[in-house]
């Protein structure tokens, strides 16, 4: 029982940073229709962004400063880069976006090097928050939970309960009528691909002390980001929400649980001899195949849903 509790925690707090980085992505192209290969390298600049400005003011002024300077940048992205290219279509902004996971791998590897920085939790909030069953529940995975919700409050009242909201997404279906009425639709998209920008800058902040921060940080994250938002459905932020907690969970339980795909149906079936190919897969522990979970699912979910979960367009 504790070991399912601890993992399920845990699974909880991963899955809280898979969404909050993936919440700006969905945003992006649930209004744009962009699908930008570039968001989790805005997730690292905001990680590297909050290691230097926590060096000199705090770990507070980074969580501030960091995802502004990201929506910053962003903004600056969509002015002079994907507006340029939008009138080519959608393969034009795809190319441009994965251009630029180069040139923000190559740019942070010129300014900060390679090796990992030595960016750590605050000291204020490095203790236990509670123990359960002898296991230390950690403060900082608490206050990662807390910004996380905190930030899905705001979307949700953003966009359901706020004029800039209703201009959001009305600029999305009725380009035309907003502008009739005198909004800026450019600049409204502006807003939404900084906003979302932000948003990646944010999970940097709180993730990069509690994973790594290191050049390598957008691999490892941009990857599993567009299966979060495949399997929740594009452009859904509630399948996105869905998505980002049942990726947590199943990868958190496929390194605790030293079970074996055998071991799961070996009542329903007799299981195929260790010297068989079929044999050796399905003996295989879940912990040495949880990475690729993700991606089964999100093959299994195309295969049935192709709009995935709570998508409202075909993938």
């Amino acid at each position: 029982m504790e070991i399912i509790l601890v993992s399920l925690l845990n699974g909880l707090v991963y899955g809280m940073l898979l969404f909050m980085l993936a919440s700006g992505l969905t945003l992006i192209f649930s209004m744009m229709g962009v699908l930008n290969f570039a968001h989790a390298s805005i997730y690292m600049i905001g990680a590297y962004l909050a290691f230097e400005v926590s060096r000199w003011f705090g770990f507070l002024p980074a969580l501030i400063l960091a995802p502004i300077l990201c929506g910053a940048i962003g903004a600056a992205i969509e002015i002079w880069g994907l507006r340029r290219v939008h009138h080519n279509g959608h393969i034009a902004e795809l190319l441009f976006t994965f251009g630029l996971v180069f040139i923000v791998q190559r740019g942070v590897q010129m300014i900060w090097g390679m090796l990992p920085m030595p960016y750590r939790v605050p000291s204020y909030l490095d203790f236990p928050l509670f123990t359960l069953y002898g296991a230390n529940f950690p403060a900082y995975r608490g206050f990662m939970l807390l910004i996380s919700a905190g930030m899905l409050l705001a979307i949700w009242l953003l966009l359901k309960k706020t004029r800039v909201g209703l201009i959001i997404q009305a600029a999305l279906t009725h380009p035309n009528m907003v502008s009739s009425l005198g909004h800026n639709v450019p600049m409204v998209f502006t807003g939404v691909f900084a906003g979302g920008c932000g948003l990646a800058g944010l999970a940097g902040v709180i993730g990069g002390n509690y994973l790594t921060t290191e050049s390598s940080m957008a691999d490892a994250m941009g990857p599993i980001v567009f299966v979060v938002v495949v399997f929740g459905g594009l452009g859904s932020l509630a399948g996105c929400f869905i998505a980002s907690i049942i990726m947590g969970m199943i990868q958190t339980f496929a390194v605790v649980f030293d079970y074996t795909i055998a071991d799961m149906f070996s009542p329903l079936f007799k299981v195929p001899e260790m010297d068989t190919l079929l044999g050796e897969i399905l003996t295989v522990p879940m912990s040495r195949i949880g990475p690729l979970l993700p991606y089964a699912l999100m093959i299994l979910i195309l295969l049935v849903r192709p709009r995935g979960l709570l998508g409202t367009r075909d993938t």
